[in-house]
């Protein structure tokens, strides 16, 4: 059995008030699901890794064959529990030792 690639997105909110949570995660579901389906959505293996209501920030897990998929679902997200949002991806590494050493 061939071992999935997974990549982890440091990902910056850009919104007047912090979403809870689940409102984040049911967002991105919701764009993911928009743009390419059940089935794609079912392929990205999104996991939230870390989300930081005070800063504002979050981690997510994504396998790597569709990284590209979940960037452009990212950007497409315009709005999160009814309120104006934006999605910003800080950057992108294969572990999460990396990353928090590329973004802080």
């Amino acid at each position: 059995m061939k071992r999935v690639k997974r990549r982890y997105l440091f990902l910056q909110l850009e919104c007047d008030s912090v979403p809870a949570e689940r409102e984040f995660v049911d967002a991105v579901w919701a764009s993911v699901t928009k743009l390419y389906g059940e089935v794609g959505a079912s392929l990205t293996g999104l996991a939230l890794i870390n989300f930081d209501a005070e800063r504002k920030v979050a981690v997510l897990r994504v396998t790597l064959a569709t990284l590209s998929m979940m960037r452009a679902s990212l950007a497409a997200i315009t709005s999160i529990a009814g309120k104006e949002a934006a999605v910003n991806v800080v950057g992108v590494s294969g572990t999460l030792k990396a990353l928090y050493a590329r973004v802080q």
